[in-house]
């Protein structure tokens, strides 16, 4: 089974030391390993349910100390992989949802979750480029489902405490979507 981990640390050091250990310790593929606002460095990566969970164990045990978030989705939603690099297509937009998140993994799994929950096009991910660390997501579809799947995205990160803030604009201006996508 494909799936996805993410390791997230709060000095560079210790994330290009976790990311060395992550592809040592199983066989799973980089898709981004890097640093990124405010100096912090995210590990993303694919491979076997096992080996990332076994590669997100490691680190998280071995690099305690700087360590911000992580997760380990099993069979992530489709269009994640599309918004993590904002190529998703959009052709319309009935109604916007927004979800602003504290942490890069946070928003990760909100949009794999928001993808789970309703009939949403999620069509971006932005990881901690240019924002103090924060990450948000971007998602469409009717405004019932939108609505829906902001809604249980938000209860969902407000359990692990990494939510920040949320919107659902209904019938957003036109030219303000073109800025978007």
């Amino acid at each position: 089974m494909k799936a996805i981990g993410m390791v997230e640390y709060k000095t560079v050091s210790s994330g290009i030391k976790a990311a060395d250990l992550i592809v040592k310790t199983a066989e799973v593929e980089l898709l981004e390993a890097q640093t990124v606002c405010p100096g912090k460095f995210i590990i993303l990566f694919t491979g076997d349910l096992s080996a990332i969970r076994v590669s997100v164990d490691a680190a998280v045990k071995t690099y305690p100390e700087s360590l911000i978030d992580s997760f380990v989705l099993g069979n992530p939603h489709e269009s994640l992989y599309r918004a993590l690099h904002c190529t998703a297509e959009v052709d319309t937009i009935q109604a916007l949802g927004v979800i602003e998140t504290f942490t890069g993994a946070s928003a990760i799994v909100a949009a794999d979750h928001a993808a789970k929950t309703a009939e949403v096009n999620v069509f971006e991910v932005r990881l901690c480029r240019g924002m103090c660390g924060k990450s948000y997501v971007l998602l469409t579809g009717s405004v019932a489902a939108v609505t829906e799947a902001v809604e249980s995205s938000v209860a969902h990160l407000k359990e692990e405490g990494t939510m920040l803030d949320y919107a659902v604009i209904p019938s957003p201006s036109k030219d303000f979507v073109k800025t978007l996508i």
